[in-house]
């Protein structure tokens, strides 16, 4: 049966779904920052930025870009209402002392176990800097992934093992994905939901490794 993955934007709605109201949320570098364009308003989901933002709102209207508000990601955002900006340094104190409910970051490579590998591919002429996800990751309280399930080459980049250099061990809850949403838990891996026309058989071909289906998918 065929079947049509998710677009960056599908995934990035599927996320804010699940972010409770008043959660204190940060976007991390990448796709994760798309997340910012989905949040309702009436949820009251404060998002914050490593570079020193809390109370981001989305991406502004064309022509009305301050290139002086910009996320982690270098890209324009706006503030909303009561939101403030701060140095660099007390946005890190936030993140390290765990008053981040959820942090979305991108990855190269999820384990099965939660371990997280997103800074890293160990290619010759990479900059070796892991940046705040290391605090991210182990500073918020749940971390979750965006990313396409597989690499350009056809790759699954849940593993077994993470053959990259880590970011977090064991830290990762859950994985939003273009072919559906994960559960890392002490048991294994579990199958949130799916894409339509996608079989249970198809997704664990896919991933090649052991993946488990919960009785009320």
């Amino acid at each position: 049966m065929s079947y049509k993955t998710k677009t960056k934007d599908d995934i990035a709605a599927r996320i804010a779904q699940d972010i409770p109201s008043g959660a204190y949320v940060n976007l991390g570098i990448g796709m994760p920052v798309m997340v910012a364009n989905h949040i309702r308003p009436e949820s009251e989901v404060c998002l914050h930025s490593e570079n020193g933002i809390l109370g981001m709102g989305g991406s502004p209207s064309k022509g009305q870009e301050d290139y002086d508000l910009i996320n982690a990601s270098k890209q324009p955002v706006s503030l909303l209402a009561g939101g403030a900006y701060f140095h660099h340094a007390d946005s890190f104190a936030m993140m390290r002392a765990g008053h981040l409910d959820i942090c979305v970051l991108g990855a190269f490579q999820v384990s099965i176990k939660g371990d997280l590998a997103n800074w890293h591919t160990g290619a010759v002429g990479d900059i070796p800097a892991v940046g705040g996800a290391m605090d991210l990751a182990i500073g918020a309280k749940q971390t979750w992934v965006m990313m396409d399930l597989l690499t350009k080459s056809g790759h699954s980049k849940i593993v077994s093992h993470c053959s990259y250099p880590l970011t977090g061990l064991g830290c990762v809850k859950r994985i939003y994905t273009d072919h559906g949403t994960f559960d890392c838990a002490q048991d294994g891996l579990w199958v949130v939901d799916m894409v339509e026309g996608l079989s249970i058989i198809e997704l664990k071909e896919l991933i090649g490794v052991p993946v488990r289906q919960r009785n009320y998918i």
